[in-house]
């Protein structure tokens, strides 16, 4: 068997319409970008493995970095990367004929190498499949579109739509709105098409040039996968366009943060939802996976919700949630029941923000849930009404959200120790890096007047 009967139908398509020039070997670092190599396809055909140092996971999001290498010291001994030929996918907007291709982290024994961020998440995965359980997940992905920014102080402005105009904002769900950015759009689609990802839908959201994309549910890492790479392919997609997309979580000030709700089931042996009983009802498991997101969500906000500009997001009254409430139909509490068949019935985390990197969010997320049905821990009596009345449960900046996760040994026994470890080195580096920045806010309001 050779490596292209592995890959998918779509690669395969792509490689018999595109002669195939390059490969490029990537790998997701802490942050979420894509790290590795270009490997010309002749070379590509030959090697089973590549290289790199495993520092990539100490690098800050500035490129700075943490003192996370261990007793050892700062060797950056390399790690072996192993392809997953299943991830095998095109790069539709290169020039020549290219292929993407994920690939997995090991140490020189062959052990993966805890804190890569897929390893995370197989990891979280391999707990539920050791209870005889399947989890599944449905993201979806809030971004803006927005005029070309290449002085960053600047304030970001919304991209200027077909009419010229800039876009217009509190216009969700508006099929004119969709229609101003239709270029970029049919793009996505396109590029989507080539690369083999099924999008559910996309939709105009509440900001300006806010818009989202729902992902049909299924594997965890599979979906994970996806989000890692549909980040890169609507990126891609606007600079067509002049224009740039952004995953950050609050972008635009007044207007609402960009977030990626996850919506959780899981299947029994026989592909049962055990949320739902044989007649039909909601059982121990559905309210022990709420339960568990109510207990752990709080230490785990610093992997959802990883940057300071994350925190801007979580401002009451301003579409995210800042509570930890659950209700049936309920936008405005963290944890939400939606509308669904008894087979289809799902659990809707809203806290996560767009700016995470999809396998530790999605691993996070899951973990808490492992935890309250493993532990069985009851959640706290349904909200009714507007949820905004409820007190925030969740850190209000980074630096509190650290010390939260820094204390959850819980949490940190099912996405590993050693990954816990690195990530809170390199967070807290990242964290004193930003408090080296005088804003203008600061240089405003303070300069003359304190």
């Amino acid at each position: 068997m050779t490596w292209t009967d592995q890959i998918p139908a779509a690669a395969l398509a792509y490689m018999e319409e595109n002669r195939l020039d390059e490969v490029e070997c990537v790998i997701a670092d802490l942050p979420g970008i894509a790290r590795g190599k270009a490997v010309p396809a002749a070379k590509w055909e030959k090697q089973k493995h590549f290289h790199l140092p495993n520092s990539i996971f100490f690098q800050t999001i500035t490129g700075d970095w943490g003192e996370a290498a261990g007793p050892d010291g700062f060797l950056e001994p390399d790690m072996i990367l192993k392809p997953d030929l299943s991830t095998a996918t095109a790069a539709p907007w290169a020039k020549d004929g290219t292929l993407q291709v994920i690939h997995d982290a090991f140490d020189q024994k062959g052990k993966p190498v805890a804190f890569s961020p897929r390893n995370v998440l197989r990891r979280v995965i391999e707990l539920y499949e050791a209870q005889g359980w399947t989890p599944v997940v449905a993201p979806e992905m809030e971004f803006y579109l927005v005029g070309r920014n290449i002085d960053p102080a600047k304030s970001i402005e919304p991209m200027l739509g077909r009419t010229g105009r800039p876009a217009a904002g509190r216009q969700a769900y508006s099929m004119s709105a969709v229609d101003d950015y239709g270029p970029v759009i049919d793009d996505i689609y396109e590029f989507a098409e080539v690369q083999g990802f099924e999008i559910d839908g996309i939709a105009q959201e509440g900001g300006a040039g806010q818009l989202e994309i729902n992902l049909r549910h299924g594997n965890p890492l599979k979906l994970a996968d996806e989000v890692f790479y549909f980040k890169r392919l609507i990126r891609e997609a606007a600079l067509r366009h002049d224009c740039f997309a952004t995953f950050m979580a609050k972008p635009i000030a007044g207007e609402p943060g960009s977030a990626m709700h996850i919506h959780h089931s899981v299947l029994d042996e026989k592909g049962r939802n055990i949320f739902t009983g044989p007649e039909g009802g909601e059982t121990h498991a559905f309210f022990h996976f709420i339960g568990g997101l109510q207990e752990h969500m709080p230490s785990a906000i610093a992997v959802i919700a990883p940057y300071v500009n994350s925190f801007r997001r979580y401002v009451k009254d301003e579409a995210a949630p800042v509570n930890l409430e659950w209700g049936r139909d309920n936008r405005t509490t963290g944890i939400r029941i939606p509308i669904s068949d008894p087979a289809a019935r799902r659990i809707e985390n809203r806290l996560p923000g767009m700016d995470c990197n999809p396998y530790l969010c999605i691993a996070a997320s899951l973990a808490c849930g492992y935890l309250g049905l493993m532990n069985e821990i009851r959640p706290d009596k349904r909200w009714r009404g507007e949820a905004s009345d409820s007190e925030a449960e969740i850190a209000g900046s980074l630096y509190e959200a650290l010390e939260l996760f820094d204390a959850a040994k819980d949490l940190h026994a099912i996405l590993g120790p050693d990954f816990a470890r690195v990530y809170s080195i390199v967070k807290h580096a990242e964290h004193n890096e930003f408090l080296q920045v005088i804003s203008p806010w600061e240089r405003e309001h303070l300069l003359l007047n304190v």
